[in-house]
């Protein structure tokens, strides 16, 4: 399937990366938020993505905060792609709101089990499995690395808020749950329960991260809990959960899911979403017409002047060699590509390869190495056989005895560590421009070629007349 599973770049700093959501600093200061098509159930994120998840998440939640603008303000500034966001960056408030409408979930297995007091509401006896509440309840929960119900005085008494700023986002919780509600009941969807988070920005109480989306909410079809309220299937990733429970291998979860299983999950997805806006998902027919996420993503990224379509790493082996490196990294100018000096040593600190090679190996755009080490060149082969992208070795030197040693070093390398060696650092530069194998870099290339074919020509016919 045409997924998104994973995002990352060498040219953005990576703040945090979630479950599903991964959070990188934009060049001009605010966050950018990656919905990528991961899935988590039973607090794992499993290895198959589900298709166009990414995306039906940050529409959707883009959706709510722009019709719930005129109940509180949000984080957003605009969508980049449809898996992408960018938004302010606010101080968030470390508590999240739970509103509830019916009883089910973690909640109906307390009421079960003699529970009748959740963060500080109390509910009464014999309730049945879905039942209505008289009116949605407001629970929090800390956001912590275990989520722990909470009393609206212990919140303030504990110093996650002020009594004040806790009236806010019960009061604005509330007013979204309602609105919510209606507008999905026109549409014969229930919402059933969800959470907000807020934060402060300027001072300003502001809502968050995501709104309103099969993630974050629980959702049942009208239709079907007027038949059997007690038997109502959820429209979320419920699905997935139901057929993990039932498929365990030797009692554990599967990390994996069936092809038909993903598919299905995604129908689920883009269904939701249509239902909720009254339109397909834009992009919702990548996966049938060939388009690629990943191409369209990056393509959207660089017209708005967040990133690049292209990198290049100049790793060099000690800082002695930045002088060179930095040779190399002049001949770039004028082919807008990103460039990026790192300092790692095969022999001292092999290890800060695997981290490196973790963004490199899964960077959305594509990517050349240069390794610069001399002597004993282990780094260009470490490199090579830990990426992949093409590396390419181009030893210092400061005369030919030193090139001699430098040379053979990087030159012989054991089997699969495709390491190139360029010896020159203009041709360094041209031979990584040429490996990126991008349309505007070839054409731009045979542009540079017929200049130096016209200049050849000319001086040959300027001196054969002499």
């Amino acid at each position: 399937m045409n997924t998104l599973n994973h995002f990352a770049t060498p040219q953005l700093e990576l703040l945090h990366r979630g479950k599903v959501r991964d959070s990188y600093r934009a060049p001009s200061g605010e966050r950018l938020i990656v919905v990528t098509d991961r899935l988590s159930a039973f607090d794992s994120v499993l290895e198959t993505p589900v298709a166009h998840k990414g995306a039906v998440l940050n529409g959707l939640a883009a959706f709510w905060f722009d019709k719930t603008r005129h109940i509180i303000p949000n984080h957003v500034i605009s969508l980049l792609d449809p898996n992408v966001t960018l938004a302010q960056e606010a101080e968030p408030i470390r508590v999240e709101m739970i509103v509830r409408n019916y009883i089910t979930g973690s909640m109906l297995r307390g009421y079960q089990k003699g529970q009748r007091t959740f963060s500080g509401v109390t509910v009464t006896d014999g309730l049945t499995k879905h039942q209505q509440f008289p009116e949605p309840i407001v629970t929090p929960t800390t956001k912590e690395e275990s989520d722990r119900e909470i009393t609206p005085e212990n919140l303030v008494s504990e110093g996650w808020v002020s009594a004040e700023l806790y009236e806010k986002m019960r009061v604005k919780s509330l007013e979204l749950f309602n609105f919510a509600s209606q507008w999905m009941a026109e549409r014969g969807i229930i919402l059933v329960d969800t959470k907000y988070e807020f934060g402060l920005l300027d001072g300003e109480l502001i809502l968050i991260d995501e709104i309103h989306t099969p993630d974050s909410s629980r959702f049942w079809s009208a239709e079907d809990y007027a038949k059997n309220p007690e038997a109502v299937e959820q429209m979320d990733k419920e699905y997935v959960r139901q057929w993990l429970l039932q498929n365990k291998e030797n009692g554990q979860y599967r990390r994996t899911l069936p092809a038909e299983v993903a598919q299905e999950a995604s129908r689920r997805y883009l269904d939701i979403f249509a239902r909720i806006t009254g339109a397909p998902l834009p992009t919702g027919d990548e996966t049938t017409t060939g388009g690629d996420v990943r191409t369209r993503l990056v393509g959207n990224l660089v017209r708005a002047g967040i990133m690049q379509d292209a990198w290049v790493n100049i790793v060099m082996g000690s800082p002695a060699d930045k002088e060179h490196c930095q040779k190399i990294r002049s001949f770039f100018e004028g082919y807008n590509i990103f460039t990026q000096l790192r300092v790692t040593s095969a022999h001292k600190n092999g290890e800060a390869i695997t981290g490196m090679a973790e963004v490199w190996n899964n960077s959305v755009e594509p990517g050349v190495i240069i390794a610069v080490a001399g002597l004993s060149n282990g780094l260009g082969g470490a490199l090579a056989a830990n990426v992949n992208v093409p590396v390419i070795s181009c030893p210092p030197w400061k005369d030919f005895a030193e090139l001699t040693a430098n040379l053979n070093s990087s030159v012989i390398m054991p089997s699969a560590t495709p390491n190139l060696t360029v010896v020159r650092p203009d041709n360094a530069a041209q031979a990584a421009v040429r490996a990126l194998n991008l349309p505007r870099l070839r054409e731009q290339l045979s542009q540079e070629i017929k200049a130096t074919k016209a200049k050849l020509r000319a001086a040959d016919a300027e001196l054969r007349v002499l």
